[in-house]
């Protein structure tokens, strides 16, 4: 049986509004470096989107990881990690103005042999490998039906072909999520039951929970993650 094949979509084009915005002061107690962004800011010496990321760089079956950035924070990006970009075997692209933009551009950067896409949030860095085995499974499946759905996380996962059709019908309709946009084709979003900790960061409250809450994520049963940062206390991860 031919094993199934997935691409990560990582928005991380947006304004960060609400976080850029707070007082210095505030940033500068956590340890924040103010105005930059909340995905670029450092959770226990290594940046938001790369903990975002993480769990999917060593999977085989993911064959396709896309990270979207704005237009101002792309050069800047590309030499902040520019010794780690290769052997992360990301791609780099501009995002739109909206989230539905970004992602509707990353999309039609996804490889046509692919068969599922998972979109996850740059500012969610807590996401576990065991919550993405599970979701993947469900995708695979299709899982519970989403009746009664109130709190929607991400990564959200879809056949690549399901999230071309729903951004093909979109128009000018600005989704709150992919759930959302391919609901609206009238096709059945399935759940699975994930956990309050997959939170996302959208002010220093909220990453001030996250340093909390970092060493209680379950981490998969090896040694070490195969990629070049750190730990801040040195540890190669």
């Amino acid at each position: 049986m031919t094993t199934p094949t997935f691409a990560v979509i990582l928005p991380a084009a947006g304004k960060s509004s609400r976080f850029t915005g707070a007082k210095s002061d505030g940033l500068a107690a956590l340890g924040l470096a103010s105005p930059r962004k909340k995905a670029f800011q450092e959770l226990k010496g290594r940046p938001v989107w790369l903990r975002a990321l993480e769990p999917f760089l060593n999977r085989d079956d993911v064959v396709q990881r896309i990270v979207a950035l704005s237009p101002e924070d792309l050069d800047w990006f590309k030499n902040k990690y520019r010794a780690n970009l290769a052997f992360l075997d990301l791609e780099l692209i501009e995002g739109g103005a909206e989230r539905a933009d970004t992602v509707e551009r990353a999309l039609s950067r996804v490889r046509a042999d692919v068969e599922f896409v998972a979109v996850h949030d740059a500012a969610r860095p807590l996401v576990a490998h065991e919550w993405i085995d599970a979701i993947f499974h469900a995708a695979e499946k299709h899982g519970v039906p989403r009746d009664g759905l109130w709190a929607a996380q991400t990564p959200q996962v879809f056949r690549r072909q399901l999230l071309l059709d729903a951004f093909a019908q979109r128009g000018v309709f600005q989704p709150t999520d992919e759930a959302q946009l391919v609901e609206r084709l009238g096709q059945p979003v399935h759940v699975v039951e994930c956990s309050p900790m997959n939170l996302k960061i959208t002010s220093p409250e909220d990453f001030r929970l996250a340093q909390a809450l970092i060493d209680h994520i379950p981490q998969p049963g090896i040694a070490k993650l195969l990629h070049p940062f750190e730990e801040s206390d040195g540890r190669k991860q």
